[in-house]
């Protein structure tokens, strides 16, 4: 073996070296379009992460929110109990208009009715002074 052939065995082979990137230019770089660019784009985002602040204001959103949900969900309960109230009739009020302004969720002739079933009324006819019942919802 001739010593030529030693001298490159024992040196490892050099490749050429890398050529020096011109200052002050930024190199070009490909970028994929279309659909699946887009979705690798979205997988390869690292996920939001909240800091403490972020969770201290969240939880009290939340909070918030929640309490607003059990503060109007009560007055609709306390509001639909059912519990009859007492009403008195002022002059020139009419079974019907009181039965219109009392009971909006019925019409006015079946609020009429359900204000002489109440007060056990077998006309339409009251004057001012008298007390009405008018029952719960």
């Amino acid at each position: 073996m001739s010593a030529i052939v030693l001298e490159a065995v024992r040196q490892p082979h050099t490749e050429e070296p890398a050529r020096s990137q011109p200052t002050g230019r930024p190199r070009l770089v490909l970028v994929p379009t279309g659909p699946e660019a887009a979705r690798a784009a979205r997988a390869a985002r690292p996920p939001m992460r909240l800091t403490c602040f972020g969770r201290l204001v969240v939880t009290l959103l939340v909070a918030g929110v929640v309490s607003l949900l059990g503060v109007g969900l009560a007055g609709q309960l306390a509001s639909a109990t059912g519990e009859p109230r007492t009403i008195t009739v002022r002059s020139g009020q009419t079974l019907s208009g009181i039965a219109a302004r009392e009971l909006p969720e019925l019409t006015a002739a079946e609020g009429v009715v359900e204000l002489q079933i109440a007060n056990a009324l077998s006309t339409t006819s009251i004057h001012a002074g008298q007390q009405l019942v008018v029952p719960g919802r």
